[in-house]
This record gives structure tokens, C-alpha cells and sequence, in this order.
């Protein structure tokens, strides 16, 4: 199939699957008034699949068909779905998909057990430790400037549940370097304050997990281990790609799927949301791709054109079986919140 025919037929298999998911009912939900925000994250209900394109060697492409859990019922979808789609149906199950600040160990990755750098840094720079006053740390992913000007201010751009970590948080609130699990303090490692968060809500469907945070008067370097990133593109699907990561550092890896489509993540404040137009990424190396406290780390290709925006991971999947790596399509985080890749180094300090 090309890709016009796969988008169409994933439009008519994701009917098809919500309407087998509605006709079995939800699995795995918890009886009524006893749902906690734990059992929210994980509950398993309709659509209980995942679907997106993945590419093929001979230049066309198939369907992706991504299940959590490999109860009964989960597993008669996959295989009636998996049936209607024939031999270009790439079928996988995740396990759980969940904010790669929340994969074990709870909090991330201890500083000890952290191939990547935890420690205060100045001047920042890309892929280091970064985390809302109140959170645990995440990974600073790249500097942003407004789309309109404001006066040449310089933004930190990373995950909603690293710059903000719940919806108690509010622009203005205090965001450190290194995060606090790695040791900072306010005000002496303050380098921002979180400005501006994409509205994440259970009831709607969700397309990123992002936020920023403004800048003080502080020294950036620009450089990717690929060079400065100051363009963006689509990804394609097969794209060989790296980050930078608070926790696993520099690891390479493969755009596998792309356009998924009700990828069911649970956040332990939020519950379980459901994005769209997702991209999955497995590991090149012999570990996994992310783990807990590389999210809001950037993806770029080889060439050092950005695509996205790293923010969940699951538990299982993948050429090394450790997981997959989620993310938001880099233009999409852009556009939402009106910023776009710093390209010259206006910021005063820079």
C-alpha cells in the first residue's frame, strides 16, 4: 500500500477496533467509586488498540497494530484486526506505555545509576537535568524563541510533567538545574520559570506532552552531539535517529511506526490519555532507547533535523525487549506552543 491507502485503511480498522472494544466493553477497570489514580492510568478500555503506518522494505507501508496487555480480550481484537489488514500487519504489544519520568525506578533513575549528566551545568545545554520545583528531573530538550517577538527571550522546551509535573503548577513557578532529584535547589540553581503548558485532559484526545520555561540571565550552549538543530521535519518512518537524555544519554535508534493513533498513556496525576499521531522509536543498541528521566529529551535524525518530542516509553517491545520510546511530532509541539528552535544565539549570555 502507499500511504494514502494506509491512512485510509487505518481509518476504517480504528472503527473496526473501537467498535469490537465497545461490543467486549472495557477490561480491567475498576469497580465504580473505587478507582484511584494509580488504577486510572492503567485501566484497559476502548479502543484497547493502537494503530498507526509502519514502512516496509519495498517502499510501501502496513499497518502498525500496538496492544498493551495480552489479556483475552485484547488478544481476539489484535487478531480479528491483524486479520483484515493480511501479511502487512505489524503487530506488537508495549506492555504499559507511561511518561518516561515515570518508568522504574520511581523517581527516575538515581543520579548513581545515570549514564547521562545529572550534575549543575552552566552554561545549559541540551539534554541535562531539568525539573520543576516540585518535580522529580527530566531532560532539558531544546531552546526555543517565541514565533512572535518578545524581546530576543530565550525559553527551555521539555515535557509537561517535567516543567510542570501537575496541574497544581502555574507560570511563574521556579524551574531548577539540575532537577531536584538530582539535587536542586531553589533559588540557588533556579535558572527559569515555567511560562507556558499544553493542556493535558482525560476527556479529550491529546497530541503533546510539552511546556516551556523562560529563561533568567543565564550562559546555553546550543550544540547536539549531531551540531546545532535548527530545522524540523515529518518523520517518515525508518528514519535512523538519536537523543540526548538526562538518564541513558546519547542512544541511537529507528522511527518504527508513525501516525499512531490512541496510544493509551498512564500518568499517575492525570490518569490514562489517549494520543494521537504518535511516533515509536525502538533502540539501535543493546539497552532501551529511553528510560525514566529522559523525557522531554529532543529526537533528531542524523543529519540533525529535529522530529520530535520525547515523552513516554513502555514496558516491553522493541529489537532489545526493553521498550519502546514515544513521541510527539516536533512541528506539532512548535505550532502548539508558538515557539520555534532558537537559530541564533540572541539570548544575551549565550
Amino acid at each position: 500500500m502507499d500511504r494514502d491507502e494506509a491512512r485510509k485503511m487505518k481509518e476504517q480498522l480504528t472503527a473496526f477496533a473501537r467498535e469490537l472494544a465497545e461490543r467486549h466493553g472495557a477490561a480491567g477497570a475498576p469497580s465504580p467509586g473505587e478507582q484511584t489514580q494509580a488504577d486510572a492510568a492503567d485501566v484497559v478500555r476502548a479502543p484497547t488498540l493502537a494503530l498507526g503506518l509502519v514502512p516496509q522494505a519495498d517502499g510501501e507501508f502496513g499497518i502498525a497494530v500496538r496492544y498493551r496487555l495480552g489479556i483475552p480480550r485484547a488478544r481476539s481484537i489484535v487478531r480479528k484486526v491483524s486479520a483484515e489488514i493480511g501479511p502487512r500487519a505489524d503487530v506488537r504489544r508495549t506492555g504499559r506505555i507511561r511518561p518516561v519520568s515515570e518508568l522504574g525506578p520511581r523517581p527516575p533513575a538515581p543520579t548513581s545509576q545515570a549514564d547521562g549528566d545529572t550534575d549543575r551545568r552552566r552554561p545549559l545545554r541540551p539534554g541535562i537535568s531539568i525539573g520543576h520545583v516540585g518535580v522529580t528531573a527530566g531532560t532539558l530538550g531544546a531552546f526555543v524563541t517565541r514565533a512572535v517577538p518578545d524581546g530576543g527571550h530565550l525559553y527551555a522546551l521539555s515535557n509537561y510533567h517535567v516543567l510542570a509535573g501537575s496541574q497544581e503548577a502555574r507560570p511563574g513557578d521556579v524551574v531548577l538545574q539540575p532537577g531536584p532529584a538530582d539535587g536542586g535547589l531553589a533559588p540557588g540553581d533556579r535558572i527559569g520559570e515555567l511560562t507556558k503548558v499544553v493542556d493535558l485532559d482525560s476527556t479529550e484526545t491529546s497530541f503533546t506532552d510539552a511546556a516551556i520555561a523562560r529563561l533568567d540571565r543565564v550562559p546555553v550552549s546550543f550544540d547536539y552531539p549531531v551540531g546545532r538543530v535548527v530545522r524540523t521535519a515529518r518523520a517518515l518512518g525508518g528514519e535512523i535517529v538519536g537523543k540526548v537524555g538526562r538518564t541513558t544519554a546519547i542512544t541511537r535508534g529507528r522511527v518504527t511506526a508513525i501516525e499512531l493513533d490512541d496510544v493509551v498513556v498512564g500518568y499517575e496525576d492525570l490518569g490514562a490519555l489517549n494520543f494521537d499521531d504518535q511516533i515509536e522509536i525502538e533502540s539501535l543498541d543493546d539497552g532501551p532507547f529511553s528510560r525514566g528521566g529522559d523525557s522531554g529529551a529532543l529526537v533528531y535524525r542524523d543529519d540533525g533535523v529535529a522530529i520530535g518530542l520525547l515523552f513516554a516509553g513502555s514496558e516491553s517491545g522493541g529489537r532489545s525487549g526493553k521498550g519502546l520510546t514515544y513521541a510527539n511530532p516536533i512541528d506539532q509541539v512548535l505550532e502548539i506552543l508558538g515557539v520555534e528552535l532558537a537559530r541564533e544565539q540572541a539570548h544575551p549570555f549565550a
